[in-house]
């Protein structure tokens, strides 16, 4: 292999550089290049000897060693031009044309040369073209034709040998083409097996490849059935890759993406153009990074092979497809989808805020500025002591609404963001359930409603927070009667369930639209458009009442119906105890984001020290 070093290297200096980058045909130009540049070195070198031994040369004999001059300028030309098939081409003319001249010298087909024809297409059959070969065996077919034609016509010149030296050179001729037919055949062998082995170690390199891939490179056929998928696909979907081939992978794609995924690789296959898809894996075992087993989402692109663009229409073409992890995307746009709702959400609730709160401020500000001035100007106006104490009243029920409406938005921060103070504590519901319903039956009476109340007299005491208490009452009820037309009845009822609290408010008003009480309970919201609204409110009442109800470990739910009315009903438990005793301050944790249209559940509760 080391004496053969030095020859490799010039003939892979005398390579086209077309021929450099691809190692097949960087051997077939070899196997060109090597015999005709060292067999005619070889007879060239052979030649003067030759002379010393037989003498003068014929005339046959010097185009005989002039034709060795032919497959050096072949090899020239291939090395300038690199084109294969045009050497062989030449190479077959010029070797029928000595076998021609030789054999029209020595006998025409009867000559010891015209077996040489035979080699002419075996040679050619080295260059791997049907065109090439075909060339070559026209060609010698046409030279034995012409000789045969040529004996026939009598044109040929007479033989100069007797008939032992024509056996010796027949001889001579079959001997001499076997040997070139056998060196022709070690050639193809060589080509061969070289072609064979550039075949496996390609394949052992994508096969390599596609083993350390991360994505998964399958091809299909125009059904959706899998005909090779790579190894990767075995980490990715947690089952072995036997189990995917055919429909297996189509199995495995979640119900709602099928027809996506079929109507990709279909177009694919239909249009010659590449496709992309995402749909839904369902994998065995739990992914590397640590996820659940279950439903991924993956990227699929697919399409056609080139070799099924050649395929005829209507045949079953071939698609070849990547697909790639992309669960942690997904995630990502919806945690983003998400963010954007919970945006959106913010800026239309400081838009209702907005439009509230410029509602409730704006009504009693201007009666506090309005009486206040005309208190001011009491003698100029001629007010006297009943108007003036009536305005001043007016003035301080104006004062006091506005104060509500601060408590009220002091007290959804204090619990939005955990510093709403609860002092639990015995005390009797009743007692309490019958004072707020108390201070609230003027506001009915004035309104024209019934306020009845029902609550049996062996109430048990309850462990809670009675100012929480008495203010969710106070806000069920008042909402009740804000909502409820002139004539219309609000009850409260109090009983025991278990070991449970059990209030109902319920009235016979205007009721809550079903898409409406779905969000019944949201801060600043009230049921209908801020701009038809009919009664007044900032819309925290009820949102109030959930947070603290949550806080006290108990649920709240909320029934109605349009036009019918609205049941609102409050489940405490009955010894309330925190669920978290820390050495920090008594603060109570709410998180919005765990609350529910009908349900409020408890977040944390922090007793002091």
């Amino acid at each position: 292999m080391t004496a053969l070093k030095p020859i490799r290297d010039c003939l892979d200096a005398l390579l086209h550089p077309s021929a450099r980058y691809d190692a097949l045909t960087g051997a077939r130009h070899r196997a060109f290049m090597a015999p005709r540049l060292l067999g005619s070195l070889a007879a060239f070198a052979a030649f003067p000897v030759y002379l010393a031994m037989r003498g003068a040369p014929t005339a046959l004999e010097v185009a005989a060693v002039a034709w060795l001059i032919a497959p050096i300028l072949l090899s020239w030309f291939l090395s300038r031009t690199g084109r294969y098939e045009s050497a062989h081409v030449l190479s077959s003319l010029t070797l029928a044309g000595l076998v021609m001249t030789v054999a029209i010298a020595t006998g025409g087909i009867e000559s010891f040369a015209a077996v040489w024809l035979v080699v002419v297409p075996l040679e050619a059959s080295l260059s791997a073209s049907r065109r090439v070969v075909a060339f070559a065996a026209a060609l010698a077919l046409s030279c034995a034709v012409a000789l045969i034609v040529m004996g026939t016509l009598g044109v040929l010149p007479p033989l100069q040998a007797d008939a032992s030296a024509r056996g010796v050179f027949t001889a001579f001729g079959i001997a001499s083409a076997t040997l070139y037919a056998a060196a022709v055949a070690f050639g193809a062998e060589s080509l061969s097996r070289t072609g064979v082995a550039l075949l496996n170690s390609e394949e052992d390199r994508y096969r390599l490849l596609a083993r350390n891939m991360s994505d998964v490179i399958s091809r299909h056929r125009q059904s959706g059935a899998v005909q090779f998928i790579s190894p990767a696909a075995e980490a990715l979907l947690g089952t072995p890759v036997s189990r995917l081939l055919g429909h297996g992978l189509f199995d495995r794609v979640h119900v709602a993406d099928r027809p996506a995924y079929l109507t990709a690789l279909s177009d694919a296959a239909r249009g010659g153009a590449a496709r992309s898809v995402e749909f839904r894996l369902r994998r065995e075992a739990p992914r590397e990074r640590g996820g659940p087993a279950g439903f991924i989402w993956v990227e699929m692109r697919c399409r056609p092979l080139e070799q099924a663009l050649e395929k005829p229409e209507g045949s079953d073409c071939e698609v070849v497809a990547v697909m790639r992890d992309v669960t942690d995307r997904k995630l990502q746009e919806q945690a983003l989808d998400l963010a954007r709702t919970a945006a959106e959400q913010a800026d239309a609730s400081k838009s209702r805020f907005l439009a509230t709160m410029s509602h409730e401020l704006r009504t009693p500000l201007n009666a506090i500025i309005g009486f206040s001035e005309m208190i001011a100007q009491e003698d100029v106006l001629m007010i006297d002591a009943a108007r003036r104490k009536e305005y001043a009243q007016l003035i301080n029920d104006s004062g006091q609404h506005l104060l509500s409406v601060v408590n009220g938005i002091l007290d959804m921060s204090k619990m939005e963001s955990g510093n709403f103070e609860i002092s639990p504590e015995p005390f009797a519901p009743r007692g309490a359930l019958l004072s707020c319903c108390n201070l609230l039956a003027l506001k009915a009476r004035d309104n024209g409603i019934d306020l009845v109340t029902r609550a049996a007299e062996d109430l048990p005491v309850i462990t809670g927070d009675p100012r929480a208490f008495k203010q969710i009452l106070l806000n069920l009820v008042s909402n009740a009667i804000k909502f409820t037309e002139r004539g219309g009845t609000v009850t409260v009822s109090a009983g025991v369930e278990g070991s449970r609290l059990l209030v109902r408010v319920a009235d016979n008003g205007v009721g809550i639209a079903p898409d409406d009480l779905k969000r019944i309970g949201d801060p600043f919201f009230q049921a209908g458009k801020t701009y038809q609204r009919r009664h007044e409110g900032t819309g925290l009442g009820l949102s109030i009442v959930k947070s603290l109800v949550a806080l006290h470990g108990g649920e709240i739910t909320v029934q109605s119906r349009i036009d019918e009315g609205t049941t609102v009903a409050v489940a405490l438990p009955l010894a309330f105890t925190p669920p978290a005793e820390q050495p920090s301050s008594n603060i109570a944790t709410l998180n919005p984001g765990m609350r529910t249209g009908h349900q409020a559940k408890m977040v944390q509760v922090k007793k002091s020290a």
